[in-house]
């Protein structure tokens, strides 16, 4: 007889029940947790090495990222170039343009000139941040807020490829989103909606909208899990969330719990991963029938939320609707929420068009980041405004006074972040007098990813997928990145 096997054998009565004096502590604490020990306990683990996440303190637990598809004109909005006002109608000289690629829209045109804004920039907040109040009012009260990017710069110079990059880190369709990344690494904050989901706003204007496809919150090689869910902006907010005619919610339960064991069954024979991804999205599912209803329903808003969002929030679909759908989704403990409003494409008519778009988003960008501070939740969010480029200098088409267009431009754009952990009223890096080329700090897409992983405890080198051999980073697996400390807190 061991040792062991001896002590158990005399222990006494009273060594037994002081070593278990604690199990019924133990058993109490595991009922009252259990809920939250096993959203832990599914909570996944980067593979490829990387450590069990956040790698460090984060500064926020949720984003909520704002993408203008098309790509907004930076020097109409936030790159104020008072110069280029001497230089209307002349053409953009040589040793500016240095030889860089164009888009086919205007490679065969025969001059280049310049339009200057036609709009009117001042000063706003403490900070002091050149800006387009005219078009801009209610954002101009909140610079202090915001952390401005003027340097960012991609290496796409149409849409496709330049949205697949901010939004997934690769030109090349296939890779995961970044919505998809944060939902793999930290896991749910609830359980009754999606780690990740999708808004698409309609824009009051619609002369040049742009395709916007499930792949931008594609979870590429992640499990299906981790796609984005999306939301349509009017009538059911989820296709077939609803049961069908005559199937009460007793029998779906059952055909759900029939379905799961022979799921089952097939994963004890196949083995196959996605098995169990598709036995998890039936449940949410299941639960989503009671949360995404009362979700959806901001008729019970009070009125102070359409003062402050504006009267176009009680239409469904608008952008003011879908920033007070973002809130309450933020507010339920959403991940990752990733809204999308078309036509910043202007290739044309920017003087008919700007104006509407600028609209669609002033005082509803307003109420969101009011709205979040109000409710204590500004300081644990992370917002994100930009879109996949900029625009040219120089005037697609005709140019006159009163109107003209501008074409796609990769080399410099303006982005700003606010919410917990951003340094607001600071401005980061510069661009020339033509608002063509960056003359300090350039920020690549890749940093821009690696600041948003940093604000969320996620060190991006450290944060890999094992795919096909190969340790995947949302930040590429061939260059540097490195997150803008100069915004940070």
């Amino acid at each position: 007889m061991s040792l062991f096997d001896e002590y158990v054998r005399y222990e006494t009565r009273r060594q037994f029940f002081s070593r278990g004096k604690n199990a019924l502590g133990y058993a109490a604490l595991a009922t009252l947790l259990g809920p939250k020990l096993k959203l832990f306990a599914e909570t996944p683990k980067p593979a490829g090495g990387g450590a069990i996440l956040p790698n460090f303190p984060p500064n926020v637990k949720q984003v909520i990222y704002l993408h203008m598809v098309g790509g907004p004109s930076q020097m109409d909005l936030f790159d104020y170039k008072p110069v280029m006002e001497k230089w209307y109608d002349k053409d953009l000289p040589d040793s500016v343009r240095q030889g860089q690629r164009l888009t086919t829209m205007t490679s065969g045109q025969k001059r280049f000139p310049i339009a200057p804004s036609m709009w009117q920039f001042k000063q706003a907040g403490k900070c002091g941040m050149w800006m387009n109040t005219e078009l801009l009012p209610y954002t101009a009260k909140c610079v202090d807020d915001m952390a401005f990017i003027r340097s960012m710069h991609t290496d796409a110079i149409n849409h496709e490829p330049a949205i697949l990059q901010m939004q997934t880190g690769s030109m090349v369709p296939g890779r995961a989103c970044i919505g998809s990344w944060v939902a793999y690494g930290l896991g749910s904050m609830n359980q009754n909606l999606p780690t990740f989901c999708v808004l698409v706003a309609e824009p009051t204007n619609k002369e040049q909208i742009q395709a916007i496809s499930a792949r931008l919150w594609s979870s590429g090689f992640l499990s299906g899990e981790y796609a984005g869910v999306s939301f349509r902006s009017k009538g059911d907010p989820i296709l077939f969330i609803n049961n069908p005619p005559g199937v009460p919610g007793q029998l779906r339960r059952e055909q759900l719990d029939g379905l799961r064991a022979l799921n089952e069954l097939n994963y004890s024979q196949v083995g196959d991963p996605e098995t169990h991804t598709r036995i998890q999205q039936f449940e949410m599912a299941y639960r989503m029938q009671t949360s995404v209803p009362e979700l959806t329903n901001i008729a019970n808003e009070p009125e102070s939320t359409y003062k402050l969002y504006g009267e176009e929030a009680r239409k469904p679909g608008t952008f003011a609707y879908t920033a007070v759908l973002a809130r309450r989704l933020v507010e339920r403990g959403v991940r990752f929420v990733q809204v999308y409003l078309n036509n910043w494409d202007h290739h044309g008519n920017v003087a008919g068009r700007l104006p509407m778009q600028c609209k669609d988003i002033d005082q509803a960008t307003y109420g969101l980041i009011n709205d979040l501070k109000a409710r204590g939740l500004f300081d644990e969010t992370l917002i994100v405004w930009g879109g996949e480029f900029g625009r040219t200098i120089y005037s697609q088409g005709g140019l006159s006074k009163e109107n003209y267009g501008r074409d796609h431009h990769p080399r410099c754009f303006t982005m700003w972040l606010a919410g917990g952990g951003i340094k607001g009223g600071t401005v980061v890096g510069e661009t020339d007098d033509f608002s063509y080329n960056i003359v300090k700090d350039p920020v690549h897409t890749r940093d821009l990813h690696a600041t948003i992983l940093r604000e969320l405890g996620i060190d991006h080198d450290k944060f890999t997928y094992k795919y096909q051999g190969v340790d995947m980073k949302l930040t590429g697996i061939d260059a540097e990145a490195f997150p803008v400390n100069q915004i940070l807190a």
